[in-house]
Order: structure tokens, then C-alpha cells, then sequence
């Protein structure tokens, strides 16, 4: 395994885990999207080590904080995010094999839009949405899941207007991703593609993912949660622009 791709991507396994730590989210869309603008893997390979290392990040950040979680919500989300994930991988294989360019530009768009929902400021609701509106957010998140390992997208918006403490939509977020990576890898590992490579890749990810956890779980930024977002924003349309013109730009030319 050449260094020249190894340390960047540890480099970018660190910032993502450290951001997710801090914020609930955006571990799956700074790796994804940091490694494929950079051209360090496939995106099917790295979507497993997301998966792997996403576990280790959420058990590190869960543990002691199980009380703040809303276990009923993170139910109603899980439900039809498990059958989705299937569908989403099955594109992914699908679109690897025939259309990776476009997967790759689709990436950058999917990245762009959200960037776009952390920069929403969604007004508390007084009560919590109709339990419909998890299960759909569910659907969503897991096919996402299955086709980039990123479900935070379509989860974080409904979360952040629901009228819980900070912590515990932090918490219901880490819940539902490392439930997903659990059944994700685990479905992988079913269809024959978990390869050596990959879990050997994922365990030397390990002990830097638990560090830069240890470190945001203890050592935050001095940053507000507005200036946290603004920017997390940069960063994923700096990452998202960056996939869409080097891949649906000559498509469209």
C-alpha cells in the first residue's frame, strides 16, 4: 500500500471523523468526496471503508450518551432505510461498472445540495413532524446510504426542526449511521465484495478514526454551531463543484 495514498486518505478519515464528532454528521460526504476529487479509490471501495470506520466513529461518540437518544424516531427512520440501502447498492454496483463517470458527477450534485441544506436555518417546530415524515426521511437516507455511504443528507434538515436538544439530534444521528453501517457492510459482505484489502484498509483507518472521535468528543472547536456550518458549506461545495465540472462538465460538452 503506497504512502502517497495512504496518508491522504488517513488525513481526510481524521478531519471527517473530528467534523462528525462535533456535529452529528458529514463524516461519509467529506470522505467520499475528498477521495474521489482526489482520485485516491473507487467510489464502491471507499463506501466500505466509510461504512467500517463510521461504526468505530459513532460507538466511540454513543458511548455514555445513550439516555439523550430518541430511540422511537430513530426506529421509525431505520425501518425503511434498511430495505433502501439494498436498492442504493445495487445502483452503485450498477453504475460502477457502466457508468462511473456519471456516478462520480452525480456524487459532486449530491454533495452540492447538501451543503446547501447545512447552510438552512430551519425554525423549531412545536412539536414533533408526523411520524410519516421520518419514515420517508429514512427512505431517502438509506438509499443514499447504499449508493455513497452518506444517509446524513436527508436525515440532518428533519432532525434539526424538531424541538429536541442539540444532543439528542446529535445522538439520534450517530445512532442511525452506525446502524446503517452495521447493515450496509454487512450486506456487502453477503454479496461477496467485502475483500481483504478493503477490511485491511479500514483497520489501519481504525485508531486515527478513534482518535480525531476522542479529540472532538473532548476538544471542540470554539466555534459557534452557525460558524461550524458555514464552514462545513464551504467545504462540500468546494468538494461537490470540484466532481461536477471534472465529470458531467465534458459529458454536457
Amino acid at each position: 500500500m503506497e504512502l502517497t495514498l495512504l496518508i491522504p486518505f488517513l488525513l481526510i478519515i481524521a478531519l471527517a471523523s473530528y467534523v462528525q464528532t462535533v456535529t452529528g454528521f458529514a463524516l461519509g460526504m467529506i470522505v467520499m468526496g475528498g477521495v474521489t476529487m482526489f482520485n485516491l479509490l473507487p467510489i464502491a471501495f471507499t463506501s466500505v471503508i466509510i461504512s467500517i470506520v463510521s461504526f468505530a466513529n459513532c460507538v466511540v461518540a454513543l458511548k455514555g450518551n445513550s439516555k439523550a437518544i430518541d430511540f422511537k424516531r430513530v426506529l421509525l427512520i431505520c425501518c425503511p432505510l434498511f430495505p433502501m440501502t439494498l436498492l442504493g447498492l445495487w445502483l452503485l454496483n450498477f453504475m460502477s461498472a457502466e457508468l462511473n463517470q456519471l456516478l462520480q458527477g452525480l456524487l459532486g450534485v449530491t454533495i452540492i445540495a447538501a451543503g446547501f441544506m447545512i447552510m438552512l436555518k430551519p425554525e423549531p417546530l412545536s412539536k414533533p413532524s408526523h411520524p410519516g415524515l421520518f419514515i420517508l426521511s429514512g427512505a431517502a437516507a438509506g438509499f443514499l446510504a447504499g449508493l455513497f455511504s452518506m444517509a446524513g443528507p436527508a436525515l440532518v434538515y428533519l432532525l434539526y426542526r424538531q424541538p429536541f436538544s442539540m444532543q439528542t439530534i446529535r445522538l439520534c444521528l450517530l445512532s442511525v449511521f452506525l446502524l446503517s453501517a452495521v447493515v450496509r457492510t454487512s450486506m456487502v459482505a453477503a454479496q461477496g465484495q467485502l475483500t481483504l484489502e478493503m477490511i485491511t484498509f479500514s483497520l489501519i483507518c481504525l485508531p486515527i478514526v478513534t482518535l480525531a472521535t476522542w479529540l472532538g468528543k473532548h476538544y471542540p472547536p470554539p466555534l459557534t454551531a452557525q460558524a461550524q456550518r458555514h464552514a462545513a458549506f464551504f467545504l462540500l461545495i468546494l468538494i461537490g463543484v470540484s466532481l461536477v465540472i471534472k465529470n458531467l462538465w465534458p459529458l454536457l460538452g
